[in-house]
């Protein structure tokens, strides 16, 4: 196993229609009472040649004599794939697939630290300078494009319209970053403050569905000390810890199938932190590694491994709405 295959190892609204049944979602339909084939398809948006011998195709041992459709029967309609448009995930990606409604109607609020003036915690790699807001953000990206992807909603809190999701190991530090168009303070406190009541606001404007609010950081500790990802949720709070469970689990279950001889050290705890006492919604805090340890650098600078950050804690996430909905 060469040496890069064994660090990835280590981790592991726009709407736009395109024909085509690849990652379609089904639909059906049943005809009304009198209604021959031609206003069924057309009632259905089924008007080209294409999609009209594709209803046939798929409804080929439902239909009567001479493909007359019977009355109560449930036929399958050829859905239009539904992509979805979100230009904070860069040129390259801005336009995706909707793949599932696993998460509608579910709210996420994704909060990746520092920003702006304040780059947060920094490493060194080599003569590089890894700076904790760039790589927690472009991990916040990728969870984010997952969820939308699914179906959910998003509300990307830190925001940076030039970067995108970005494949190179060292991604350049800059400041521009904004809390959804609000120049970030340099206070820390009003820092916090301007996240908190960004996220309080817009939780008030969506009472009633499923919300919950992640908070993405990278650790600074001395640099031989290597850490798993953990996990922080406010005193007090139930919900919180059980969705911090949620997304712990995966990262244990994942670390099991990848790495069974490692073992995954990570843990859930209370940690009386600004954004956990303050937001509205269940909140959890990620620590994703410490940026100054060669180990842990590995999740930050192989795209790899960010990507697959992203998708365990999309795992997590989704595992904490099913746990609280499909009971």
């Amino acid at each position: 196993m060469t040496l890069k295959k064994l660090l990835i190892v280590i981790l592991g609204f726009v709407f736009f229609q395109a024909q085509g049944q690849e990652g379609a979602i089904a639909k059906y339909a049943k005809a009304k009472k009198g209604e021959g084939l031609y206003s069924f398809l057309k009632r259905n948006a089924l008007d080209t040649d294409e999609l009209i011998a594709q209803f046939i195709e798929l409804n080929k041992s439902k239909l009567g004599k001479d493909k007359t459709l019977l009355l109560g029967v449930e036929y399958k309609i050829p859905a239009t794939e539904v992509f979805l448009f979100e230009p904070l995930f860069g040129k390259e990606r801005e336009r995706f697939r909707l793949e599932s409604n696993i998460l509608k109607g579910a709210v996420f609020y994704l909060v990746s630290g520092h920003g702006g003036p304040d780059p947060g915690a920094l490493g060194k790699y080599g003569h590089r300078t890894l700076a904790e807001d760039e790589y927690a953000y472009d991990i916040t990206l990728r969870l984010a494009k997952k969820l939308q992807e699914n179906g959910a909603r998003i509300h990307m809190i830190i925001q940076d319209e030039n970067d995108g999701i970005r494949d190179a190991s060292y991604l350049e530090l800059d400041s521009d970053e904004t809390c959804m168009g609000q120049t970030i303070p340099l206070d820390q406190t009003k820092r916090l403050k301007q996240r908190t009541e960004m996220v309080n606001e817009l939780y008030l404007k969506n009472k009633g569905a499923f919300q919950r609010c992640l908070v993405v950081h990278v650790d600074s500790r001395s640099k031989g000390n290597a850490i798993d990802v953990f996990f922080y949720h406010a005193p007090k709070s139930k919900n919180g810890k059980i969705a911090a469970g949620a997304i712990l689990n995966v990262f244990d279950l994942k670390y099991s199938q990848h790495q069974p001889s490692r073992g995954y050290s990570g843990v859930v705890s209370a940690r009386n932190l600004y954004l956990l006492r303050k937001t509205y919604p269940v909140t959890v805090f990620v620590e994703l590694g410490n940026i100054r340890n060669f180990r842990d650098q590995q999740r930050f600078i192989l795209e790899n491994n960010r990507q697959a950050l992203a998708n365990w804690l999309y795992e997590g996430l989704l595992s904490d709405y099913k746990n609280n909905t499909l009971k």
